[in-house]
């Protein structure tokens, strides 16, 4: 049977451009071998791209998930064609070297996926995602390409269980710090060790991965309740096929990304981080998101965000619960659903089919449940971070305000030009109550990749240090709490003031007044940027072509449109 149909029969397809005509013969011929044969060049091709590795349980199960996403992709009368990109855990690389390649690793994940769908002009595109960055960088690839598809996290993990209580990574890292500080001894440390992770998943809490998650979900880019499930649930394979399905009615459709990423679910998107309690890092990925998409989102729409919802869920780091709770409490869509009747969202499509309030109104809210609250009873009056200003960050830093109830602080700064250099001194017991610590040169071109200083964080937090802030020009895990704030730009590597900071400097941090300022004469001074071996490969890459934190950290070659309106303020 010839390969070609008779014209006007069917809707054309981007990727006949590849399967049709004698000039492509070639092309259908690899195709074949591949396995493809006459019907299939008449369906739409759908790109299965995975993030799977063997390295983590964020992403070691998202190979058997791709089996039911072809399956879903197959009923719906596409063809699946696979293919792989990378992850780096951060679980793993925090507070080593390799944490550098975390963020710089979603642009090479939106790179790659670009790529591959471009290269071999594919119609459609169903991302699997689990560890922090991939999540983000799927949503930008499908921005950047503009083609119908959609995003599945592989879900979180289940709770470890230790000395009778639920435990997740956030655990262990606080018990790092307890072990410094000699509360806690070897065999102590390693049984946390061994217990917080059962199994497949992601992150517990309410931490970067199960944030972007919900981000994605709010923003209508992934199908509503797909991502709730919890890796290792029996319901997980169902939503994978959905997904799978998902895309191909999309591209039968012509229904691409930018009709569901527009500055209305990006806000939404923010709104729900917010009301979650989420990770500060989705500042970052929302504007990268937006850049990508060419919208007009920046970090005082995110900080409007935060104005606007009031933190809700009572989740860790700074809560009681783990994603697993609120997926049994009714999960995304029931925030969603709580978001709506107080009038803080906007009604937009999701890739469902089904508009955001039409998901909303499905809502079921578990008998009893404590994780969501109402608005009337909120666990903070406002949301779970703030964009703030000052001689210290003309650009803008963001301070996280889930788990304390800190409204200003004044100390010294204790000045550090790595985060390892400040994680010594805090296992030495040198940072005293009062102090400010402050890392710099950890931005994303002076690092280059912008660490996160978790490490650093819970180690205060396992020995008990509660009046201790810290600023730096790098981020923060989503694991992280206390009073923090990250992403301070200018960065040091660029000529930020906080190159010139030095020890004893009084820093102010006003969160009313969304300040952060110091009253040395920073004028007087010049930067004494740290001896470094320069980067190379990759990382030299990315040190070029990175824009600042206060954009979106990302490395594409047009300024993104969404510039802050307070930058430069004091």
């Amino acid at each position: 049977m010839s390969h070609e149909e008779p014209p006007n029969t069917r809707k054309a397809h981007r990727s006949e451009v590849v399967t049709r005509g004698p000039s492509r013969a070639a092309a259908r011929s690899y195709l074949r071998a591949a396995g493809l044969g006459d019907e299939d060049f008449a369906r739409p091709l759908i790109a299965v791209v995975n993030t799977w590795s063997s390295v983590t349980p964020c992403n070691m199960h998202l190979g058997d998930l791709a089996e039911y996403v072809r399956r879903g992709v197959r009923e719906a009368g596409g063809v699946p064609i696979d293919f792989n990109t990378i992850v780096v855990t951060d679980g793993i690389s925090m507070g080593t070297p390799g944490m550098k390649a975390s963020l710089i690793s979603r642009e090479i994940i939106a790179d790659s996926i670009e790529l591959a769908v471009q290269g071999h002009q594919l119609d459609g595109v169903v991302c699997i995602v689990g560890c922090d960055k991939t999540i983000p960088a799927a949503a930008m690839a499908l921005a950047r390409m503009d083609l119908p598809g959609c995003v599945l996290y592989g879900g979180t993990i289940m709770p470890g269980r230790h000395a009778g209580k639920e435990i997740s990574i956030q655990d262990v890292f606080e018990a790092i710090g307890a072990h410094g500080a000699g509360s806690l001894d070897d065999e102590g440390l390693r049984d946390v060790e061994k217990a917080a992770c059962p199994g497949a998943g992601a992150c517990g809490g309410q931490f970067t991965a199960n944030t972007m998650a919900m981000a994605l979900s709010a923003m209508g880019l992934s199908p509503m309740g797909a991502n709730d499930v919890p890796a290792v649930h029996k319901n997980k394979p169902a939503e994978a096929e959905r997904c799978g399905r998902v895309a191909v009615e999309l591209t039968q459709r012509g229904l691409n990304a930018r009709r569901f990423i527009t500055a209305a679910s990006l806000r939404n998107a923010a709104i729900a981080v917010s009301a979650s309690g989420g990770s500060t890092n989705a500042v970052l990925h929302l504007t990268a998101i937006a850049a990508e998409a060419g919208i007009a989102f920046g970090v005082e729409d995110c900080n409007e965000a935060c104005e606007t919802a009031p933190v809700i869920c009572d989740l860790k780091p700074g809560g009681q619960f783990l994603a697993h709770h609120l997926f049994e409490a009714g999960g995304t869509r029931l925030v969603m659903h709580r978001l709506m009747q107080a009038g803080k969202i906007t009604d937009a499509p999701t890739v469902s089919g089904r508009t955001m309030f039409e998901e909303a109104r499905e809502a079921v809210e578990t008998g009893g449940q404590t994780v969501v609250r109402t608005f009337a009873k909120p666990v903070m009056p406002r949301g779970s971070y703030a964009v703030i200003y000052g001689n210290v960050a003309p650009d803008g830093a963001v301070i996280k305000l889930v788990g304390h109830d800190t409204a200003h602080f004044e100390g010294p700064a204790r000045v550090f030009d790595s985060e390892d250099a400040a994680f010594d001194a805090v296992q030495a017991g040198a940072i005293a109550e009062g102090d400010v610590i402050v890392i710099r040169y950890e931005g994303p071109k002076g690092g280059p990749g912008m660490r996160e200083m978790l490490q650093v964080t819970a180690a205060l937090k396992g020995r008990g240090m509660q009046n201790v802030a810290l600023i730096t020009d790098g981020r923060f895990s989503g694991a992280s709490y206390g009073f923090v704030a990250g992403h301070v730009s200018p960065e040091a590597a660029t000529g930020g003031p906080i190159a010139l900071l030095r020890d004893g400097d009084i820093i102010r941090i006003d969160v009313a007044a969304r300040s952060i300022n110091t009253s040395a004469d920073l004028s007087a001074r010049t930067a004494q940027p740290p001896t470094r071996e320069a980067p190379v490969g990759a990382f030299a890459k990315y040190a070029v072509l990175v824009a600042s934190a206060s954009q979106g950290a990302v490395t594409i070659p047009t300024p993104p449109p969404g510039a802050n309106p307070r930058a430069g303020a004091t």
